[in-house]
């Protein structure tokens, strides 16, 4: 079942299944950060509408309605010679949730609405009567007050009576029944707000966290309008753009005086690696790079002996560094963000960030991450993006020398060398890279996964070796890589962990195993079609009628299958057997990012307008 997300800018959201039906506990329509980007907790689980015509009363839910999103989310009824327009959206860095109700009509009716209300973290579940509530009459509404968090929920709706009730109720929620995971959930249904509708009209309802709401609702409604819609004109990029655009937006949030990036919703935080991977698409391609400045800034002030952190804990905000990658992600995404800015002010600014991750990395640093003998980068298991630990167990463990970490590795070398001419500073690092790659292609006689380790499954991450500005194989071997990828491990909606032909090899997500035994051993990940599209045009030579292939084989079929009400979401994960069912999270920000910028980039050949400054073999200085 197909479900639509609101956000805020907060990391707060609303989310609901096209039928607007709750079948997650992360499901609600107000659930809200206490502390953005963290600390969510939802408030408001769903409401309850009944129309009232002449002398019968009709339950929505029970009214088959026909779902679409044209910057929010919306549900049309016609039913009755009533046609009703439901539509959910959250004003943009406030944490409020407004349902617009809007009719036309031939004679007068009336409506009853009853919120669902919760109180609790939003990945726990509530057993009945675990909270009390207070509900206190307000103008125009109720202030309800949960036993278990100090904050106060505001429900109004002007022109209405409400009756006060309370009366609990038990949820299961199919979809965390599906994953294993806690499904049975109590809600309490409150009250009933009563409003007659005379006319052909629209009105709001409202539910929030602030102290003080602009009344003038209508007009927070065409604000949000307007705010989507110059976020896209500012990307400057073609209509066709729009949709992935605009969903972009739902990852960019708040974090104290600066930026992140949400990483997924429902369930993740900021993740220091999927920010990085999804910097380009969601910011640079976005033509919002005052953000991406402000996220690479931010991320400087986290980097701990040479490691940028892999995730920051949702309840208390700690950062953890068990990530090998996150660090030379990051020299690539500011290397990205000179090339769309040419900001030699910034570069200058946060060149010791930059040398201390090298330095960190030839001479050792936290997690076993170093530079061998052989000049690679040895590193723990479970620091790669391939990273489930169940216990003691990793299902993925890659360790000592994941191949994509070495094409990192190359790729930040030859990246500092470039900005050390560019900066006027000792290019230390041009004939390290020159090692580093001399000793790989050495090594590198097969196609592994695992350099040391002679690991020959077959999965994505060899792509890297393409991708990436600056790779250290050659254009035959590069050919060969797209080719075996493309024949294994490409599906409509991305590219599997692993290909199919291995006896580890998992199809669906779900079976009779451990969900995460199945995350990087077949799943797909619609992230790494980005990787590949670069990759595939890069071996074609870039030439037109390869990037339309690439368009019409790749990106097409999965948006065809998205259909025309798509909201520009797309799923974390799908399964790697047809019909590739969508798993994880309903909005993963680096699935998003990637599609959005290997389309602009690489397929309309869209491209930064410094490139040719910084991937000249003649730097400009």
């Amino acid at each position: 079942m197909r479900e639509w997300i609101a956000t805020n800018g907060l990391g707060s959201y609303a989310s609901l299944t096209h039928s607007n039906y709750n079948s997650s506990k992360f499901h609600g329509l107000l659930v809200a950060c206490l502390n953005s980007p963290s600390k969510r907790w939802i408030f408001v689980s769903n409401v309850d509408d009944k129309i009232h015509i002449a002398d019968d009363i009709y339950n929505l839910k029970d009214i088959k309605g026909k779902f679409s999103h044209d910057l929010f989310p919306s549900i049309n009824y016609d039913f009755k010679g009533v046609n009703l327009k439901k539509t959910i959206f959250l004003p943009h860095g406030k944490n409020i949730s407004i349902v617009r109700y809007s009719f036309k009509i031939e004679k007068p009716i009336a409506f009853t609405h009853t919120p669902i209300i919760n109180s609790r973290k939003f990945n726990d579940i509530t057993e009945n009567n675990n909270f009390s509530i207070r509900q206190d009459p307000i103008e125009n509404g109720v202030c309800i007050n949960p036993s278990n968090i100090k904050k106060t929920l505001k429900i109004i709706l002007h022109d209405s009576i409400y009756t006060p009730a309370e009366h609990w109720k038990e949820f299961h929620y199919e979809k965390d029944r599906a994953r294993n995971d806690s499904y049975i959930d109590y809600n309490i249904y409150i009250g009933d707000f009563y409003k007659k509708v005379e006319e052909s009209t629209e009105y709001y309802l409202i539910f929030t966290l602030e102290n003080r709401v602009n009344r003038d609702y209508s007009s927070l409604f065409l604000k949000e309008i307007s705010r989507k819609k110059n976020l896209f004109n500012q990307s400057g990029l073609p209509s066709i753009f729009e949709k992935l655009v605009i969903s972009t937006d739902n990852f960019i949030i708040k974090k104290g005086s600066g930026k992140s990036v949400i990483a997924g919703y429902h369930w993740f935080g900021d993740w220091g690696r999927d920010t990085l991977i999804s910097l380009p698409g969601l910011t640079l391609v976005t033509g919002r790079f005052d953000i991406a400045k402000a996220i690479l800034s931010g991320l400087k002030d986290f980097c701990h002996n040479g490691l940028i952190p892999n995730v920051f804990m949702d309840w208390n905000s700690k950062a953890a560094y068990n990530t090998v990658d996150a660090s030379l992600w990051y020299i690539d995404c500011v290397f990205q963000y000179l090339k769309y800015t040419n900001d030699r002010v910034f570069l200058n600014e946060i060149w010791d960030t930059l040398k201390s991750i090298i330095d960190a990395y030839r001479y050792g640093t936290d997690n076993e991450i170093f530079m061998d003998e052989d000049f690679l980068i040895s590193h723990k298991p479970g620091l790669t993006w391939m990273d489930v630990k169940l216990g003691d167990y990793y299902p993925t463990p890659r360790s000592r020398k994941a191949v994509e970490i070495q094409a990192l590795w190359y790729n930040a070398l030859r990246i500092m060398s470039r900005l050390a001419i560019i900066s006027g500073k000792d290019d230390e690092y041009q004939i390290l890279s020159e090692r580093v790659k001399e000793n790989f292609n050495s090594q590198f006689n097969q196609k592994y996964d695992v350099i040391d380790k002679k690991d020959l499954s077959f999965r994505p991450n060899q792509i890297i070796l393409v991708s990436l500005d600056f790779p250290m194989i050659n254009k035959d071997l590069q050919v060969e890589i797209v080719k075996e990828v493309q024949e294994k491990l490409v599906t409509i909606f991305g590219l599997r962990t692993l290909s199919p032909n291995n006896l580890e090899y998992k199809g669906s997500y779900l079976g009779e195993y451990n969900r995460d035994i199945a995350y990087h051993n077949g799943t797909v990940w619609p992230w790494l079609m980005g990787p590949f599209i670069k990759s595939f045009i890069k071996v074609k030579n870039y030439e037109h009628s390869w990037r339309k292939y690439a368009f019409e084989n790749f990106l097409e079929p999965m948006f065809h299958v998205f259909g025309k009400n798509w909201d520009g979401s797309i799923y974390e994960i799908f399964d790697g057997d047809p019909p590739y069912a969508p798993r994880g999270c309903i909005s993963q920000a680096w699935s998003v990012a990637e599609i959005l910028r290997s389309w602009v980039e690489d397929i309309e050949n869209i491209s930064p307008i410094y490139k040719n400054i910084f991937n000249s073999t003649e730097i400009c200085v």
